[in-house]
């Protein structure tokens, strides 16, 4: 006879329950315990379950909440959700003929979307959305989950209108498709939800330009909505990847699916090159137009391919008959002694004070007013400066490119001119997205572009980059982020069609995870991720590439 009850353990607290009870009662009994909301249950260590799934079974429970990176990427893929439901409630839309809404990216805690409407949304009918939003969360009503053949899903996206996600899913090996519903309306998305419309309860909604704002907590204060703040210049970036992508009519993974099966890939490749090659282009011509920069800074987060990018803006910047050098700032680094650590005793290489400031000010300094310098080698493996045997002088159309993280940072030339000094941020902002509704965050595309470099150079395992991976963000959310609107011009180093050629790099990577490690749910979710992808081979991609910074083959590479 089947056991009827199971044991569960939490912590140090073994219960009894009975067979079928839900994660979510459990959750709300030991929710006490926690200081923010429960949204998700890990299962015997690595399988993560949504808490409207059941107990089946004898088993160890850990509860993520709201502060935890996974449960607020549950919150806000569910807020997204309501905001849809919330606009065709308000619009008045019926399922057939939806409002075409698309999620684009990052603005800060909050995420950017348009709306294919005649009018944009101004406050009025935002406020009338968010009146809207708040009340379908008051009434807590559950966002069901339902599994259908991947067949009958194309059909049913079809007949909602959902091109986009009837031709993602027309590429799909899967058999089935799990929709996610509140009430009557249904959509699909990539990832996990709250069991209920009632855990939506902090947001709020901003205009801006000529799309919409959803404002949300961020991990670190999960019941704070923090007030809009813009970055002018990022989104001015962002909005032109729409754009581009838009004109290539390659905006989401269908789409470049689409162009991969039917098309000359070779084209569309050199056409993304070609793009990024005018972009590179144009920068160096703002440098050459002002006479006096004599330091072009580089900064950005890591895994944009900051090198390539100054390898290829040298050469530019040549073309405009100026004579760059590189430098980089990490050959400023204080001797291994003098390194300051962490909070766990570890060195900290992406503290500031880790970089000896005065005598980089003093050397640049000196090279501006004409003098010899002898410019410091960092020995990485006796952590101590050494120093170059032939000393550097600036003639007049010489120009320093420097590059480190701290570029931005004013207090890194903070005795430098400002009119000596040109800034540049650079980032892999992805322009493409799942589908409208689901995003593909630019960190995600670093990390994959990382594990397969640091596999080819550093001969790194996908769990070691995977694990590291938490500090290095944490280490960009303080020391690059902060500074990136301070810069004269930004660059977006990702290309449209590079995910689909990283796939066949990084899969045999991240199978090699082993599933009881703690970087086996990161390694499955970017598995899961490349289901979505057609793959390419890498022989259309020129050996000038950023790509080629990852991939190898590169002709900047030594």
């Amino acid at each position: 006879m089947e056991e009827s009850v199971c044991r569960v353990t939490l912590g140090n607290i073994t219960k009894e329950y009975k067979k079928g009870t839900t994660y979510s009662e459990i959750a709300r009994e030991f929710q006490p315990d926690y200081e923010h909301q429960i949204v998700l249950a890990m299962v015997d260590g690595y399988h993560l379950r949504e808490l409207r799934k059941t107990v089946e079974k004898d088993c160890e429970i850990h509860f993520l909440t709201t502060a935890d990176p996974i449960g607020n990427d549950t919150y806000r893929r569910s807020l997204c959700f309501l905001f849809i439901k919330a606009f065709h409630d308000i619009s008045g839309h019926d399922l057939k003929h939806r409002v075409r809404i698309r999620v684009h990216f990052t603005m800060g805690p909050g995420f950017y979307c348009t709306v294919d409407k005649k009018e944009k949304p101004d406050e009025t009918f935002l406020a009338k959305v968010e009146a809207r939003m708040r009340e379908l969360a008051k009434m807590a009503i559950p966002i069901q989950k339902r599994c259908i053949d991947t067949g009958e899903a194309v059909e049913l996206f079809h007949k909602y209108g959902m091109y986009d996600k009837e031709r993602l899913f027309a590429y799909r090996r899967v058999s089935k498709v799990n929709l996610y519903s509140i009430n009557e309306f249904e959509d699909y998305f990539y990832g996990y939800m709250v069991p209920d419309t009632g855990y939506l309860k902090y947001f709020a909604l901003y205009p801006y330009e000529d799309g919409v704002v959803i404002q949300m907590p961020s991990k670190e204060d999960p019941e704070t909505v923090p007030p809009f703040e813009p970055y002018n210049k990022l989104f001015q970036v962002r909005h032109e990847a729409i754009r581009w992508g838009d004109l290539q009519e390659i905006d989401t993974v269908g789409a470049l699916n689409d162009r991969i099966t039917t098309s000359d890939m070779k084209e569309v490749v050199l056409v993304q090159e070609a793009h990024q090659e005018r972009e590179i282009g144009e920068i160096a011509k703002k440098i050459a137009s002002r006479k006096n920069v004599k330091f072009v800074l580089i900064a950005g987060p890591s895994s944009s391919g900051k090198t390539t990018f100054s390898h290829r803006l040298s050469i530019q910047l040549k073309v405009n008959g100026l004579r760059p050098h590189p430098i980089a700032v990490d050959n400023y680094f204080v001797d291994r002694e003098h390194t300051p650590k962490d909070a766990e005793g570890n060195y900290d290489f992406e503290s500031l004070q880790a970089i000896d400031i005065e005598k980089f000010n003093a050397d640049m300094d000196a090279l501006l007013r004409g003098e010899e310098v002898y410019l410091p080698i960092f020995d990485f493996k006796t952590g101590k400066r050494q120093y170059s045997s032939r000393p550097k002088k600036l003639e007049e159309n010489d120009l320093l490119v420097i590059e480190g993280i701290h570029c931005l940072n004013p207090e890194l030339t903070r005795n430098l001119c400002d009119e000596n000094k040109f800034k540049i941020y650079i980032s892999a902002l992805t322009q493409l997205n799942i589908d409208e509704h689901n995003r593909i965050p630019s960190t995600d595309g670093r990390l994959i572009r990382r594990l397969v470099r640091d596999a080819r150079t550093r001969g790194a395992s996908a769990t070691r980059t995977i694990s590291m991976w938490p500090s290095v963000r944490r280490g960009e959310e303080k020391n690059i982020f902060p500074y990136q609107e301070e810069a004269d011009v930004m660059f977006n180093s990702s290309l449209s069609y590079e995910l689909a050629v990283l796939k066949q790099y990084v899969e045999p990577l991240l199978f090699a995870v082993d599933k009881n490690s703690e970087e086996y749910l990161e390694a499955k979710r970017l598995l899961k991720f490349f289901d979505y992808f057609v793959g390419i081979g890498s022989e259309c991609v020129p050996t000038n590439s950023l790509l080629r910074e990852f991939i190898g083959g590169g002709c900047f590479q030594v």
